[in-house]
């Protein structure tokens, strides 16, 4: 569905953020996109949608080139940034502004939606509070059908009820037609509800695997002891006691910690990439 053939960026001449990155990603998986601070990640997304362009290689959805911005390529996916701004209308106007230029877009989810999150329609955009304007945006980005939907830190705002209801609509949307790509920093917030990690460090793709297979080849567990094993691939103090990944030698599930997870990746990707390669 989303094709990135050799990929490079850069906001200074001298200074690339991506070069010659590759990424594919396909419907009917909900995509944690993670990274530290000034790695990329919204840029990318930016990218994808068009609204930022690459110096060199190719983004396509369903073929369609991202440079193009058609209608065809506009109507694919729907874009939720982490800053935005909403004109001073309500909701309905809005919609009857902006609804149409997505033909799947489905009103009577929408008001659904609106009603999972408590906003009420009567109210100005402009005089809601910020996350009462982000559940309006990922309430419309839901109902709009659109094939690709991009979350830039989508729980930045919500309360904890929020966020609860924000995960349950997510799962319950998502098809095999559809690919949601959620770029946080909140871990925690989208740890359970997503099918595929991708970390992206130094302008690479530093790490992309299923939750699956994160489950199949590694184990997190706690080391109460300094215990010594081979089998260890990282470790990482915890209040009191140690948390490690190691190799799923007894191939046992155990819930991921996709935090311990990014971290590893972050200090040494190679020891835990390795491991997808057998």
């Amino acid at each position: 569905m989303i094709k990135i053939e050799n990929l490079t960026f850069a906001y200074k001449k001298d200074s690339s953020l991506f070069k010659a990155l590759n990424l594919s990603i396909n419907p009917g998986q909900i995509h944690g996109l993670l990274g530290k601070n000034g790695a990329g990640k919204t840029t990318l997304l930016k990218l994808i949608a068009g609204l930022q362009y690459p110096k060199e290689g190719t983004i396509t959805i369903n073929d369609h080139s991202s440079t193009g911005r058609s209608p065809q390529y506009l109507s694919n996916y729907y874009y939720i940034a982490e800053e935005f701004n909403l004109p001073s209308i309500k909701i309905n106007s809005y919609l009857n502004i902006y609804a149409p230029f997505y033909k799947n877009f489905d009103k009577v989810a929408f008001n659904h939606y609106l009603e999972e999150f408590n906003i009420p329609k009567e109210n100005k955009l402009s005089k809601m509070s910020y996350g009462q304007k982000k559940k309006f945006l990922l309430s419309f980005g839901l109902a709009t059908n659109s094939k690709i939907l991009f979350m830039d830190e989508p729980t930045n705002g919500l309360d904890i009820p929020s966020k609860s209801t924000f995960r349950k609509l997510i799962a319950n949307n998502i098809t095999e037609e559809r690919a949601f790509i959620i770029s946080t920093h909140q871990i925690k917030d989208i740890e359970d509800m997503i099918d595929t990690v991708i970390i992206i460090e130094d302008g690479k793709i530093m790490f992309k695997q299923s939750m699956e297979d994160i489950s199949k080849k590694l184990s997190f567990k706690t080391l109460n002891t300094d215990e010594n094993s081979e089998n260890i691939l990282f470790t990482e103090d915890h209040i009191i006691n140690k948390r490690a990944i190691s190799i799923n030698s007894t191939k046992e599930d155990s819930p991921i910690d996709v935090e311990l997870l990014f971290n590893a990746v972050i200090s040494d990707h190679q020891k835990l990439t390795q491991q997808f390669k057998a």
